[in-house]
């Protein structure tokens, strides 16, 4: 079959008066009287198609007929339509669509592939479906026009990261999946029989960015991070995306500075490239509070985590001053005061406990109970995390040896510092969160294509 005559329907805006042959899917049928209507979509737009009874259509091994196929053309059946672009009567013009003041008067149809009977209704503007069998028919659900929709928005995110990281001066790299010791330590880790010995799922692409510094200077790397965590929440998965950059020869204050830059210049993308879909599904616009002056980040607020807490007995009356980290209420919380006080949606946090976080984090000079760490929370949750590292070889091994680990399992990592590691440090965003935060949604597995949890690879474990 050739299809190089094929016009995408988007361009059927230029074509009135033309004929033309679309591809496309069946999103919707509605029967009146005589006249058939079709919406049709291909991965331009979607157009409605008008079907009257003298048109030649044609079924899956079916010779050629002259009826409109009655109950034969369905939901999510594949079809290849002929016809002549015509200008709506003004009274059925549809705003809401770019091909919304055009239709397609079909001559022929043939239908490519036979959809079977759908198990729900994928006709309407939303997708009302309880999450497990949103997952369940993941593969039928990602085509509802809603639903695609949250996937182009994180296709822009991951745009919009890939061209901040570029434009401070990072090499893009691609690390393993696979390592010979846990990145962080801990029983969270999934092992893997490789060969005949064993190796780790990595927790993140930390350590190998690390070693690449010497290298490049300054990388990013888009990764799977694979969390053992025996937990179901509606804001944690098995395996989540990261966002990571790593930068050479930069301080604290300057680490602060391109979080907060890339962070920011990555959703300002994103909003930008999906202006369509904003309006559709009735988004806030992110607020990134004002200018801290030219060619600076946002004016991101900035909390010690003492101060955040601080903050949270003085403005919201819970006492969480003797806790090692905020709980999920109080990221909620603080992010509240935010949007209030500084017009952001978004607030750093630093200085967390040292040996609450992994042992290549610096600890803080001035304080080495506390560490040069940072955490920024966009509209409630956590979606980055980083600091500055220890770049010293032997105060490295010390921190590795001081969290119960051997060093002898770092071996090639701990080889980086050993020959020379300028002062440096980075940052990892979850992809997941940050879209699910930006639509809203009440649960990152939405924000997922295919997510994994402790009930779900695919499909239900526990069926």
């Amino acid at each position: 079959m050739k299809m190089k005559n094929r016009t995408l329907i988007l361009d059927c805006t230029k074509k009135i008066g033309e004929n033309v042959t679309i591809y496309g899917y069946i999103q919707t049928r509605r029967d009146h009287g005589k006249i058939l209507f079709l919406d049709v979509l291909d991965r331009s737009g979607l157009i409605q198609v008008v079907v009257s009874k003298g048109a030649h259509l044609r079924g899956v091994g079916q010779t050629e007929s002259k009826s409109h196929l009655g109950g034969e053309i369905s939901p999510q059946d594949v079809v290849t339509i002929s016809g002549k672009v015509n200008k709506r009567p003004p009274n059925l013009v549809n705003k809401n669509i770019p091909t919304g003041e055009i239709e397609i008067a079909a001559e022929k149809i043939e239908v490519l592939s036979k959809a079977e009977e759908l198990p729900f209704d994928m006709g309407g503007k939303d997708l009302d479906l309880q999450l497990p069998t949103l997952l369940d028919y993941r593969s039928l659900t990602l085509r509802h026009p809603k639903v695609k929709q949250i996937f182009k928005v994180q296709a822009t995110i991951l745009e919009g990261f890939r061209k901040i990281s570029k434009e401070l001066g990072c090499v893009e790299v691609v690390v393993p999946e696979i390592a010979v010791s846990s990145t962080e330590g801990g029983a969270e880790v999934f092992k893997v029989d490789y060969f005949d010995h064993k190796a780790f799922l990595t927790q993140s692409p930390q350590l190998y960015k690390q070693m690449l510094v010497p290298v490049f200077e300054r990388v990013f790397t888009i990764a799977h991070a694979y969390r053992a965590e025996p937990s179901v929440t509606t804001r944690h998965l098995a395996v989540a995306t990261q966002l990571d950059c790593e930068f050479g020869f930069v301080d604290f204050e300057e680490l602060l500075d391109l979080l907060e830059k890339a962070g920011t210049e990555t959703l300002k993308f994103a909003e930008a490239e999906s202006k369509d879909v904003f309006k559709e599904w009735n988004l806030e616009t992110i607020a990134f509070g004002s200018s801290r002056g030219a060619g600076e980040a946002g004016k991101i607020p900035r909390l010690t985590l003492r101060e955040a807490q601080e903050l949270i007995l003085k403005e919201f009356k819970r006492d969480n001053t003797k806790e090692k980290d905020l709980t999920p209420q109080d990221e909620i919380d603080l992010c509240t005061w935010a949007k209030n006080v500084h017009k952001s949606d978004f607030v750093t946090i630093t200085h967390f406990p040292t040996q609450a976080k992994p042992f290549y984090t610096m600890p803080d000079p001035k304080n080495s109970e506390y560490s040069l760490s940072y955490d920024l929370l966009f509209r409630g949750v956590e979606v980055m995390s980083g600091s500055q590292r220890i770049n010293d070889y032997f105060q490295l091994v010390d921190s590795i040896k001081s969290r119960g680990m051997d060093p002898k399992n770092f071996e090639m990592y701990l080889q980086a510092f050993k020959y020379g590691m300028p002062p440096e440090g980075g940052f990892s965003f979850g992809l997941e969160r940050m879209t699910m935060h930006v639509f809203k949604l009440a649960n990152i597995r939405e924000a997922a294509l295919f997510p994994r949890d402790m009930e779900r690879v695919d499909i239900r474990l526990n069926k």
